[in-house]
């Protein structure tokens, strides 16, 4: 007889007894293997190398996987974006949308020992208002952050803010140790390169340009956790490289497609091996072309407008990113409620794209160029690059010569928002939650701020694309900003600041001994707090 046959015919005493006797002498079952297990190291690639440890000042992808092992937010999210509890334990929002409190977690300690209290959390915001690329625009409205008691933060605003319940988790807005930024300037402070958190992990050491190191905080509020002794992020920029380790196993976990699109298909039979698609809720964007609309000739709309005509995004989605994207041309991707599904108004069309050169009075020399353009890619990950190459031949059908520029992300960044010595860029811009966090910042006039990295590099200016995003960030009713934020999408779509191309699809490759790596909408920019690997 079957034993869940037998089971059946035997009284509840007795099949209690057969239950217990049989998980007795099966320790390593399904069931078992199930429970998290404490110990190891795991091996976390992340590429480029990160320039600071803390994203306190940027949102470049490879920071957010680093900072939020460390240094922790408000709130975590679920899958649907509802909001859990981490370094406050409950809130509330007034009714007219104007008061958040925060009731912080108790007997909470940084790891130099201080406790963490309300005045971290006020400092924090403000700062972050200050200097991070989509705090303008996040905090907009945030008077003033008061502190009645040490585990009591209340924002007042002056304009409801339907979107800011979603910005909280430490990814986007990082709690930091006042004590530690009180004095100087922010941006030169240690502790961006050698943070003190709440975190689950402490900070060792990091050894530049071969890995950083984060060992077990002890002391950690949310015991047992964190079930893994230490993350050794390793640093390995050729992306050949990275596939190796992973065949290897000199490297677990990493995130935002860590290995060339090509290999794919090969590292998906070796059973070692795990791929995961979840977990890029919050940082999902399009990929994107970007002009600096100061440039003298990509300031004129012709000019754009032909170079638009000569891209064809299906191109891009099948040649450069292998089928792992959708093509768009909208700053707002499919599934979000906000996307608005309507074709660019301009279509590949090479024949087009060289009359419209030729009536701006760019005529093709003898040797068929018009004007010549140096490309910019995002240095990081392998797609910017691949997709600057397909722009370089298809703009020389049109007659415009592309050269196309290497650096590293820190001499990139500086480049582009800082120095502002470029002409068009291949990048890529996270929605995450709401289009006034992530799109607002990339064609509001405002969020044009020199020096501040993935804000509005094209330095685009339109009154009424200004007033449309104004109106959304305090708009109550779904419907209006539905409407809002379609009428920008037109607006935007027919002035070319940029081109969105495709919306990627990102992927996490793993080692299948890693379990509970995404779990949340950010992913593998969460704190890892509840990792863990089989024995």
């Amino acid at each position: 007889m079957p034993f869940s046959a037998l089971l059946s015919t035997l009284p509840a005493a007795a099949l209690a007894a057969a239950l217990a006797a049989a998980l007795a002498i099966a320790p390593t079952s399904a069931l078992a293997q199930a429970r998290p297990t404490a110990g190891g190291t795991l091996n976390f690639v992340v590429t480029p190398e990160p320039p600071v440890l803390i994203n306190l000042a940027t949102s470049a992808v490879n920071v957010l996987k680093v900072s939020s092992k460390v240094t922790e937010g408000l709130l975590s999210y679920d899958f649907k974006l509802n909001p859990q509890a981490q370094l406050a334990t409950s809130w509330e929002i007034s009714a007219d949308g104007k008061r958040y409190t925060f009731h912080l977690r108790p007997n909470v300690k940084w790891h130099d020992g201080k406790p963490f209290t309300s005045a971290d959390v006020a400092f924090s915001l403000n700062l972050l208002r200050r200097l991070h690329p989509r705090g303008k625009s996040t905090f907009a409205n945030l008077a003033a952050v008061r502190t009645p008691s040490p585990l009591t933060a209340v924002l007042e605003l002056t304009q409801p803010a339907p979107y800011l319940i979603k910005a909280f988790a430490g990814s986007e807005s990082p709690i930091v140790p006042a004590h530690i930024y009180a004095n100087g300037n922010p941006l030169a402070n240690p502790n961006n390169r050698a943070p003190i958190g709440t975190g689950p992990f402490k900070f060792v050491q990091w050894v530049r340009g071969s890995h950083i190191e984060y060992v077990r905080n002890p002391d950690y509020w949310d015991k047992p956790k964190p079930y893994l002794d230490k993350i050794v992020v390793k640093l390995i920029p050729d992306a050949a490289g990275r596939a190796i380790a992973f065949e290897n196993g000199s490297v677990d976990l990493g995130g935002d497609t860590p290995v060339p699109l090509g290999d794919l298909a090969r590292l998906k039979d070796n059973p070692k091996l795990g791929i995961e698609t979840n977990g890029y809720q919050f940082s999902a964007g399009p990929a994107r072309i970007e002009f600096n609309l100061d440039h003298p000739q990509l300031a004129k709309l012709p000019v754009r407008q032909a170079i638009a005509h000569a891209i064809n995004r299906d191109v891009i989605k099948s040649a450069v990113f292998y089928g792992y994207a959708e093509a768009i041309s909208s700053p707002i991707l499919p599934g979000s409620p906000y996307h608005l599904a309507a074709p660019s108004p301009y279509p590949f069309d090479v024949k087009r794209a060289n009359a419209l050169l030729d009536q701006a009075g760019l005529a093709k020399g003898a040797d068929g160029t018009r004007f010549a353009l140096v490309l910019d890619p995002l240095p990081i990950g392998d797609a910017p690059t691949r997709t600057a190459n397909y722009v370089k031949s298809a703009l020389a059908r049109i007659g415009i010569a592309v050269t196309i520029r290497a650096q590293d992300l820190p001499a990139y960044l500086k480049r582009v928002y800082t120095d502002r010595d470029f002409a068009f860029v291949v990048n890529g811009m996270s929605n995450l939650f709401d289009p006034t966090v992530g799109v607002q910042r990339l064609y509001w006039s405002q969020g044009f701020r020199r020096g501040v990295p993935f804000t509005n590099a094209s330095h685009y200016s339109n009154a009424e694309v200004d007033r449309l995003f104004d109106q959304a960030a305090v708009e109550p009713d779904p419907a209006r900003r539905i409407a809002q934020f379609a009428r920008i999408q037109q607006i935007v779509a027919a002035e070319l600041p940029d081109i969105n191309t495709v919306g990627p699809k990102y992927i996490t490759l793993y080692n299948r001994r890693v379990h509970d790596h995404s779990t949340t909408p950010n992913g593998l920019d969460g704190n890892f707090a509840g990792v863990w690997l089989s024995r």
